[in-house]
């Protein structure tokens, strides 16, 4: 009990005081509103399994949706569902050859994402 009471005092400063240019700098540097909108957007897109699932098949290779939901043990429409949602937050491109669209991550950053994210999970 004592150490919940200690770590709820961590959470609030315990003297009233105001920086107001730490306070001014700081927010001279946010991006704007919108921005942030966007980038919450942007990483509500990877808390979901399957399309994390997604983007590392994609990772190792460039795939047609048959083969990610026979990789993933899913139905092609449960694919081409999430496929749709990667796509339009420009994660995964995709090229046609014939009648088939082969997806892959859309670029370089994806990647990084990834990396940098299983990395801090397993710190």
């Amino acid at each position: 009990m004592k150490r919940d009471i200690e770590k709820e005092h961590a959470l609030v400063c315990e003297a009233s005081h105001h920086h107001d240019e730490l306070v001014e700098r700081i927010l001279s540097q946010m991006p704007p509103e919108e921005d942030l909108y966007d980038l919450a957007d942007f990483f509500k897109v990877f808390a979901d399994t399957t399309r994390i699932k997604i983007l590392y098949v994609l990772l190792c290779q460039e795939m047609c949706v048959c083969d990610i939901a026979d990789s993933l043990k899913m139905t092609q429409s449960a694919i081409s569902h999430q496929l749709r949602v990667l796509k339009q937050m420009d994660l995964v491109k995709y090229r046609r050859e014939g009648k088939t669209c082969f997806y892959s991550l859309a670029d370089d950053h994806i990647v990084s994402i990834l990396s940098q994210g299983l990395d801090h999970i397993n710190e």
